[in-house]
């Protein structure tokens, strides 16, 4: 009988959760590797928490294994796990490292880790060639410990909080034993390679889009100018109600633009903050002026970005320090010809031209943000150029297969079908 003669080799791909409605750029990651014929085996850290899913997320066949997310929930597995791997070569050096992280961070999360860890490794498929986490905090944590038990290779995806909320002793250390890592702005890039003693184990990479989901939106005419309360200028955000998307301060803003501009607000996203904004969008007196929308799939978002004048986000620089890096969203405004106002926080600047393609405010200045708005109200033709000119800029340097094919070489090889023989 035909019996196979190789076993196929399959990345292990590290996520905190999957799938996530926030996480789009991982999800087109994920399906554009899948595509060019790698074999992914998807680990998360954490069950879906979303109540729907993008259309991208339905194409990706990898299966998917999920850790336990506290490990009194499945102490069974767990034990099973230990068991399973305590006499590998590479398991005392993991326990090592693991003990002289746990005395600098004696958390409970540090101990699950190392719990996950173990169960990754035990529960390995035979023929993984490599470890790769999303995130340089706890995907890779549980990487790194998953590779030294198991002697396999690590790399990482590092994007935004991952890297400015985690100490540097961390992350030099993460540098120093992984094999590459890739992220996702040239901020990061530079602060990383600045901690690593290889710096050219760190690329940048964008993320871009894929344009084949996001096609130009050719129709778009700017004409409402904020002096007809039957056609108020529309404005939208997207993003979580989380400290760092400064949405606070972007309410402030709206409350103190002029009485004679009519407008209308649409915030989509999830969050623990809406309860506290919606508040403060009542006190404001601008209660009437917004919509909230709560976390959507991808095709209303389009729908609400297609009906918007103005794309707006007022990203800030947390008190933790967690801050974004170069948010999808806005990307995603731009490739429906949105005018962008936004704050020159981290790598934004890296996408949107101040006074070129979209208006770039600083951080936590409501004032600010209002005149900016004001301007993009009254000024349908300088939309009109903003977003022509983001739209041009978005798909000549962020179109995501500019970049994928460098992540796949990466990686490795594709998988290649399997000779067959004849069994003796």
């Amino acid at each position: 009988m035909p019996t196979p003669e190789c076993e196929s080799p399959v990345i292990v791909v590290v996520l905190k959760g999957y799938p996530r409605l926030s996480e789009t750029f991982i999800a087109q990651e994920l399906l554009a590797l899948q595509r060019r014929g790698l074999d992914l085996a998807l680990v998360s850290l954490r069950h879906p928490t979303d109540k729907t899913t993008h259309p991208v997320h339905q194409e990706i066949s990898a299966p998917v294994n999920y850790l336990p997310e506290y490990l009194y929930q499945e102490p069974l597995r767990v034990l099973k796990s230990w068991w399973r791997v305590r006499n590998n070569p590479g398991y005392r050096k993991a326990r090592t490292v693991w003990l002289k992280d746990l005395r600098r961070d004696l958390t409970p999360n540090r101990v699950r880790r190392f719990g996950q860890a173990l169960v990754l490794a035990a529960e390995m498929p035979p023929n993984a060639a490599m470890i790769y986490a999303h995130f340089l905090h706890t995907p890779a944590s549980v990487a790194r410990y998953a590779s030294l038990v198991t002697d396999r290779s690590w790399s990482c995806s590092a994007h935004a909080k991952d890297i400015w909320t985690s100490p540097e002793w961390e992350l030099r250390e993460k540098l120093a034993d992984l094999s590459w890592l890739v992220t996702c702005t040239s901020v990061n890039a530079d602060y990383l390679s600045s901690l690593a003693v290889d710096d050219t184990k760190v690329s940048l990479m964008y993320h871009g889009l894929d344009m084949s989901r996001f096609p130009e939106f050719s129709e778009r005419h700017h004409a409402r100018d904020g002096s007809d309360r039957t056609a108020p200028v529309e404005i939208v955000s997207v993003g979580r109600a989380v400290a760092k998307k400064g949405y606070d301060d972007l309410l402030r803003a709206l409350a103190a633009l002029p009485a004679d501009l009519h407008w209308k607000f649409t915030h989509i996203g999830g969050g623990p903050l809406l309860k506290d904004l919606k508040a403060q969008a009542k006190d404001l007196g601008i209660a009437e002026n917004l919509d909230w929308r709560g976390a959507l799939p991808q095709g209303e978002v389009l729908q609400a970005l297609k009906a918007a004048d103005i794309f707006v986000l007022a990203s800030r620089i947390a008190e933790d320090g967690d801050r974004d890096g170069l948010p999808n969203v806005l990307m995603e405004a731009q490739s429906q010809k949105a005018a962008v106002v936004a704050t020159n926080v981290s790598a934004i600047p890296e996408l949107v031209i101040d006074d070129e393609t979209g208006l770039l405010v600083p951080e936590r200045d409501p004032a600010a943000l209002t005149v900016a708005l004001s301007r993009l109200i009254r000024e349908p033709a300088l939309r009109q150029q903003f977003s022509d000119k983001g739209n041009r800029r978005l798909r000549d340097l962020f179109d995501a297969n500019r970049w994928i094919g460098s992540l796949a070489e990466k990686l490795g090889p594709p998988s290649q079908p399997c000779k067959t023989g004849t069994a003796t």
